[in-house]
């Protein structure tokens, strides 16, 4: 105890025996490895048995523990009650069922632990790679910015942001809203995904400045509608400065009017913002790319690499078509992160520049992998895939008397419920019994009052087969508890 902590202390986090260290990263490696491979012989998802969940109630710990327990700990006590979106019968959420490449990518940036706030060194190359392709992607200009970031919320956030900074000029930084921002009104879909309030919320401007336009029968947003909305707001003696449109809504995968949207927000001097979380990677398929027409028109768009790009969680993107507008918003200049011509600190605009945090995981590189690997033509391939899917399901569901479709499949979400007399409560039943089943896990969301069985076909893996598993087992449950319903028969549906 005498040394420790002093200068000549023999204190490292290494391992005393490499050899040791890495039969366990082989061991690890194999077994993730055997995960992915065999993981449709998986539930989906199981409950976690309350054994379980008191493990996760130890004190901190204060003495280390041997490497291969910890790892047997993690076997019996986490790998098995994990998400399940992995699994080709998750269909609850949007979210991506990663792959094995993404995998061992997120492995080697772990090994580099690189910090891509800034500086000169190759992780900030393969992210800025990476926006270079978004440019070319989308079609925007040379001087467009783009940003990894936790998720399309935190981009979202900071295309409004922008917006706002662009809409009350350098000052607003220095001086806050003021009377101007309190003016400020931006406009979306009623069918929009929450984050956006929240990120009127998060900028100051307030949830009151968010003007939620009604959609039509296909859950777009109206833009009728927009224009009488903008026209209202300027008569009033307020700022239209932002619409944001979107491009697969969270509820039913429902586009918006890019192109239509588009030309007004010109016509009348607004940004335009596009909430694409996983619809706005269609382009990559020309099969489904028609679908979002017009995005390319877009001032920002917002949307994650973890959704139907199947990179591992996390990786949103924010692609913003002027950038040194985007970089004005939110430069902070500081002794220590002052810009050198040579040496580890050089170079002058560094990813810090573009969005709030200094401290950026290695995010690009599971990216780079992915795109790298796969290539944009299959990559694509597997989102047709998955529309293909859910035009499938959309077919099996018209096809059973005892279910009713309610919602189209625009791109790969379908909406459905079965038959009963009070529905909204025998579905949220029939959700829970199969996502416990274990072999398949749909969510739920609510539609003009009804409360539908939502699936969200992301997943590269899912099949037919799981298409119509879901089907038989959905009809099994319904029809079990449909006599313990109060007078359900399918004369009262």
């Amino acid at each position: 105890m005498e040394n420790e902590g002093g200068v000549g202390a023999d204190i490292t986090l290494d391992p005393e025996d490499w050899s040791e260290l890495r039969a366990h990263g082989h061991r690890m490696l194999d077994d993730m490895i055997d995960y992915l491979e065999h993981v449709r012989e998986r539930p989906v998802w199981q409950p976690i048995p309350e054994t379980v969940r008191k493990r996760f109630r130890a004190p901190l710990p204060r003495d280390a523990a041997n490497l291969g327990d910890v790892y047997e700990e993690f076997s019996r006590s986490i790998l098995p009650y994990a998400t399940g979106n992995t699994h080709p019968g998750f269909m609850g959420w949007v979210h991506g069922g990663g792959t094995a490449v993404g995998m061992l990518a997120e492995m080697l940036a772990a090994g580099l632990n690189a910090n891509l706030g800034g500086r000169d060194h190759v992780p900030i190359e393969v992210e800025r790679q990476i926006v270079a392709w978004m440019r070319q992607l989308y079609g925007f200009p040379e001087g467009a910015s783009g940003l990894f970031v936790t998720g399309t919320s935190m981009a979202n956030l900071i295309a409004v942001l922008v917006a706002r900074a662009a809409a009350l000029g350098p000052g607003m930084r220095r001086d806050g809203l003021g009377e101007s921002g309190s003016k400020l009104r931006a406009y979306t879909s009623g069918a929009a995904h929450g984050c956006i309030a929240r990120a009127m919320d998060f900028s100051g401007l307030g949830t009151d400045a968010l003007r939620s336009i009604p959609t039509d029968s296909l859950h777009r947003m109206q833009v009728g509608a927009l224009r009488a909305a903008v026209e209202a707001d300027r008569r009033s003696g307020s700022q239209p400065f932002l619409v944001i449109a979107t491009a697969g809504t969270v509820d039913t995968g429902a586009v918006d009017d890019l192109s239509g949207i588009g030309a007004f927000c010109r016509e009348q001097g607004l940004l335009f913002h596009v909430d694409g979380a996983f619809g706005a990677l269609a382009v990559l398929s020309s099969e489904i790319a028609p679908r979002v027409k017009g995005i390319e028109q877009a001032d920002s768009i917002a949307f994650d690499f973890h959704k139907w790009a199947q990179v591992p969680y996390d990786a949103g993107f924010i692609l913003v078509r002027d950038g040194e507008q985007h970089r004005e918003t939110f430069a902070s200049p500081a002794a220590y992160l002052r810009r050198e011509t040579r040496g580890l600190a050089a170079g002058t605009q560094w990813p810090c520049d573009y969005g709030p945090d200094l401290s950026r995981g290695f995010r690009a590189l599971k990216t780079w992998f992915t795109l790298k690997s796969f290539g944009t033509d299959r990559l694509g391939a597997a989102i047709a895939k998955t529309c293909r899917l859910a035009e499938y399901l959309e077919e099996r569901v018209l096809a059973e008397p005892e279910l009713e479709l309610l919602a189209p499949a625009q791109l790969n979400i379908v909406c459905f419920r079965f038959r009963a007399a009070d529905p909204n409560r025998v579905n949220e039943q029939i959700v829970v019994e199969l996502q416990e089943s274990g072999v398949a896990a749909p969510s739920t969301t609510i539609l003009d009052g009804q409360l539908a069985i939502r699936c969200a076909l992301v997943n590269h893996r899912t099949q037919v087969r799981d298409v119509d598993t879901l089907i038989e087992v959905t009809l099994r449950i319904g029809r079990a508890l449909r006599p313990n319903w109060r007078g359900s028969t399918m004369a009262a549906a």
